[in-house]
């Protein structure tokens, strides 16, 4: 009787881990908004987790935010006045997992019901093993918004924690978003 033969995944089957090789200077955008671009400047780091709590050395993180007046920036998006703000930031996650972006506090933007949403950053994270991209938000835990948002609304109580950056305790103006991939304390993801 013959043995089948040992199946071993292919490149063409599997994803990373090789975001870093098209990211590195000048390909990385750490700057969401530049130093002359208006709002309240913020520091936000983001730590990509494994299924095992492991700093994830090879994702990519990507953040689409709006400006402070809650603007995004696009052809129609009224940013006339406000050049130095860029709106996007990619970087790929270090030997610890962390990225670096610096940024301004978002503004508030019409939601699908035109309320207002509460302040958050749109991230999208590939990593190894990841066939489509994650999406999901960065809320700023504290908020009084968060309690009138309504996508934040449709995740249960129980997960919203997942979805919140959290101030740093010695650092004004530094926030810190984690981001699990899998496992207890997975982050909640959007489907679109």
């Amino acid at each position: 009787m013959k043995s089948s033969p040992q199946l071993v995944p292919t490149a063409s089957q599997t994803v990373g881990p090789f975001f870093h090789l098209g990211l590195t200077h000048p390909h990385s955008i750490a700057n969401i908004a530049g130093p002359d671009a208006k709002g309240e400047r913020v520091k936000f780091v983001c730590t990509v987790y494994d299924g095992e709590g492991k700093g994830l050395p090879d994702a990519m993180v990507e953040i689409w935010q709006a400006d402070a007046e809650g603007s995004y920036r696009h052809p129609e998006g009224g940013q006339a006045e406000n050049h130095d703000f860029f709106g996007f930031g990619r970087l790929h996650s270090g030997p610890d997992g962390r990225c670096e972006f610096e940024t301004i506090r978002p503004g508030r933007v019409p939601g699908w019901t035109d309320a207002l949403q509460a302040p958050h950053l749109n991230i999208s994270v590939f990593a190894r093993g990841v066939l489509k991209r994650l999406a999901t938000r960065a809320y700023f835990a504290g908020e009084p918004a968060n309690a009138e948002d309504a996508a934040l609304a449709l995740v249960p109580e129980e997960r919203r924690e997942t979805l919140m950056a959290r101030p740093d305790q010695a650092e004004k103006g530094l926030w810190h978003f984690d981001i699990y991939l899998c496992g207890p304390r997975e982050t909640v993801f959007f489907d679109i």
